[in-house]
């Protein structure tokens, strides 16, 4: 609890005056203002964060947390439990779609088991930081005790220290967890008040007799557990999971050490929801990427006040999304950066009246 503690307290507020001095210099650019639109924003943004856009980002890192969810007991998946640790094989074999897009987007790739319900062999790229073997059943109880998940943010915070100490200056975020929308759903009900049938998706693509369990598993779960809206651990620990809290735990400690975190869909977006509620000056450093599938992602974005970077149609998660939205932010800091001046080019600007 006490690196939760520090970490909140480490978290300030953009700088606003470098974000005017960026904005100064986009205005200046040869365009009319605000046409590169999401670009402008994102380098504007890093300033606040940075207190200047950099020249470059000299290294990125994918950080995909694994957990399981003990409430694919209730049939809310059309995958067995056991595809998480399989898939996390195959991403520390290289194959699978956040491999592909982690090296377009030149990134290192980080596995993180905070959770998986089975002993995983020594892999490469993986950290082994299981908090519990899974979480327990939330359509029964609650999904962690309170120690569990603020175990599970400190494991966050941990990784995204040691990643931001060799040198990270850009972190996206992803996860793997079969169930994972059911407990991320639940979030977001929980902290937007909103009913749970009109934010429940397929997730995997699961039939229509395995999404109505699926809104049931989730409705017995806000009625057993009550989570309080007002206590964002409380939310966490009762409907939560501890991959969702690794994620969170990212975002925080990116905050705190004033590293831009990119964001996925519905599920890592839950995770920063989660942040915000801990900490609200940690939005201003959560970049998002793409809208996902999801139906709950767009009350996800609404209730954290963001537009994304892109609309894929996708909804595959492990960070897909947050992985193609790196290579926006390196494409807003190249256009800050080489994009020449109306003086510089010869150019007249608008005229005035």
């Amino acid at each position: 609890m006490d690196l939760l503690k520090r970490t909140l307290a480490a978290i300030k507020p953009l700088d606003g005056e470098a974000m005017a001095r960026a904005q100064a210099r986009l205005d200046d650019l040869t365009k009319p203002p605000g046409s590169l639109g999401a670009l402008e924003s994102v380098a504007r943004q890093l300033a606040g964060i940075r207190g200047e856009v950099p020249c470059r980002l000299t290294r990125k890192t994918h950080i995909l947390m694994a957990g399981d969810h003990g409430v694919v007991a209730e049939g809310v998946s059309a995958f067995p439990q056991e595809v998480t640790a399989q898939m996390v094989l195959n991403f520390a074999r290289g194959g699978a779609a956040i491999n592909v897009l982690a090296r377009h987007a030149g990134a290192e790739l980080v596995l993180v088991d905070i959770g998986v319900a089975v002993e995983l062999p020594d892999l490469p790229g993986l950290i082994k930081r299981k908090v519990a073997s899974g979480t327990a059943n939330l359509a029964r109880g609650p999904a962690m005790t309170r120690e569990q998940a603020v175990a599970a943010l400190e494991v966050g915070i941990e990784v995204a220290n040691e990643q931001v100490a060799a040198g990270s200056e850009l972190l996206g975020i992803g996860e793997m967890g079969i169930g994972n929308t059911t407990p991320s759903t639940a979030i977001v009900a929980a902290f937007g008040g909103l009913p749970v049938e009109k934010i429940t998706g397929r997730g995997t693509g699961i039939d229509d007799m395995r999404l109505q369990m699926k809104i049931n598993a989730i409705r017995r779960g806000m009625e057993i557990n009550r989570p309080d809206p007002t206590d964002p651990l409380d939310v966490l620990a009762k409907v939560g999971g501890l991959e969702i809290a690794g994620m969170a735990g990212v975002i925080l400690a990116g905050a705190a050490r004033r590293v831009p975190v990119v964001i996925d869909g519905f599920i890592s977006g839950a995770a920063a929801l989660v942040a915000v509620r801990l900490a609200p000056e940690a939005r201003g450093y959560i970049l998002a990427s793409h809208l996902s599938e999801e139906p709950g992602h767009a009350a996800v974005l609404e209730l954290l006040g963001m537009k994304p970077m892109l609309t894929m149609e996708m909804r595959l998660g492990e960070g897909t999304g947050a992985a193609l939205g790196m290579t926006l932010v390196e494409a807003a800091v190249k256009i800050y950066h080489e994009m020449a001046t109306f003086s510089q080019a010869g150019v007249s600007g608008a005229l005035d009246g």
